[in-house]
């Protein structure tokens, strides 16, 4: 197989992994703290353990380069993944201690996770696929919303209540099915020593395994510790570089919006069962929706894209999908949905609450946090080819403190104000991308002039 051919199997292969993974953990997010309202004497929240897993999370980022660094990023994924496993087999038999330490835990695999797939994504990338590798491996792990939640749909039809079978039969299932995930990351090959790689960095103490002998003819190989050091250090330099403070709004924006889709309005769509519906098969159709979104736009804005429009206009297009449905919401569902108990809300908007608009705004949700991230994705993965790893670490750590903030005050703030905080996000992120962009092609001009 051609450098090219293995490169893309890598991306495929890597997309695959994350999708049955997320396939379980999404799918648990999504519908966790609904099941939490289920349980007798469980005083835990849902909404308190994703903001412990995101505080984790963005803090652990600090660290992230470094373990991928020394323990390479196929391994790392792997004993992340595990972490993972171990969250969601918490819900078979659930207890307050082992769910919040189980979140801790999550939280530094997720971060650990993450950014080795930046890594893993950019050595098998060039300037000219990166775009579409982005979107490919967006896509694959969207159907990660669409499988999962497809099942809760079909297994919670009609239910008004989750009993204990119900609800383990489902997490020994996703339990299963992430593991599964775990093991295809074993699947991705290294290039071979006398192939370069198709982005031809110097990556190749993040992609090597900690345990591969160095070159006879290369230099001395660097100690764990060193390795480890360098690694801080290049993510600490990319987090003031002009170009990632630049991106930093539009991170922030997908971080308080990812909070928004995977949980938050879930829980409101299952605040619509006083007026008839049945609210716990609607969260796995709203789930599904949200899939549906997410994989159209990794295919159109991502795989598809050529680049010759630039990123600014998905982006802008994101935007636009997102404020729709955002309008649409404040409209249809009740303020204190967010808050409400297992047994809905007696409150209502401005309208009669509508199936068809929920779930709708369930789609445009999914499209537009696509449309930002594959673009996000594309343009970190291009301005920080050489040093992926530090640079996909600031992004997680950007985005997971905005989650963690946004987990934390779904517990008390209003729907109408939290809907007010992403308006005012997502516009400032959106200008905040034009700049960043722009400097983007004006680097890439200046380089073709220097190349003349």
């Amino acid at each position: 197989m051609t450098p090219e051919g293995k490169a893309l199997s890598n991306i495929v292969i890597l997309g695959f992994g994350f999708m049955l993974m997320f396939t379980a953990f999404q799918t648990c997010g999504n519908i966790e703290q609904t099941v939490i309202k289920s349980l007798n004497n469980f005083t835990a929240s849902g909404y308190t353990s994703m903001s412990i897993i995101y505080g984790v999370f963005s803090a652990s980022n600090l660290v992230a380069p470094s373990v991928v660094a020394v323990v390479g990023p196929q391994l790392s994924m792997f004993f992340s993944g595990l972490l993972y496993s171990a969250y969601i087999a918490m819900f078979i038999q659930p207890r307050v201690w082992s769910f919040y330490t189980a979140s801790v835990l999550v939280g530094f695999g997720a971060a650990v996770l993450w950014t080795a797939q930046g890594n893993v994504l950019a050595i098998n990338s060039t300037d000219t696929t990166i775009g579409r590798n982005s979107g490919i491996f967006w896509a694959l792990l969207q159907f990660s919303l669409f499988f999962g939640n497809l099942y809760i749909y079909l297994a919670w039809q009609g239910h008004d209540h989750i009993s204990e079978k119900d609800r383990q039969t489902v997490f020994i299932s996703l339990t299963v099915i992430s593991l599964i995930g775990c093991f295809l990351f074993f699947l991705i090959r290294k290039p071979d020593p006398s192939e370069p790689t198709p982005s031809e960095t110097s990556e190749a103490p993040l992609h090597t395994e900690s345990t591969d002998s160095a070159s006879v003819s290369g230099p001395p190989r660097r100690s764990l510790c060193t390795q480890a050091l360098d690694a801080f250090v290049k993510a600490c330099k990319l987090s003031v570089t002009k170009e990632m403070m630049l991106l930093c709004m539009p991170i922030m924006y997908t971080g308080l919006e990812l909070t928004f889709y995977s949980g938050v309005y879930g829980t409101c769509i299952g605040a619509m069962t006083r007026f008839g519906h049945d609210a716990k098969g609607l969260i796995g159709m709203s789930g599904i929706l949200i899939g549906v979104g997410e994989i159209l736009g990794g295919g159109v804005f991502g795989i598809l894209n050529n680049n010759r429009l630039g990123r600014n206009p998905v982006v802008l297009l994101g935007l636009l999908i997102h404020y729709l449905a955002f309008y649409l919401i404040f409209l249809n569902i009740a303020p204190d949905a967010p808050q409400a108990p297992e047994e809905g809300t007696d409150l209502q908007a401005y309208m009669t609450p509508n199936v068809g608009v929920a779930l709708f705004c369930s789609f445009l949700l999914g499209l537009g946090d696509s449309c930002f991230n594959t673009q996000l994705l594309s343009i970190i993965g291009f301005l920080y080819k050489e040093d992926s790893a530090p640079a996909f670490a600031v992004f997680k750590f950007i985005q997971s403190i905005m989650a963690a903030i946004a987990f934390s005050y779904s517990n008390v703030l209003q729907l109408p104000w939290q809907l007010l905080l992403l308006v005012v996000t997502g516009f400032m992120g959106t200008l905040s991308f034009f700049l960043a962009e722009w400097l983007v092609v004006a680097k890439r001009r200046d380089s073709d002039y220097d190349s003349i």
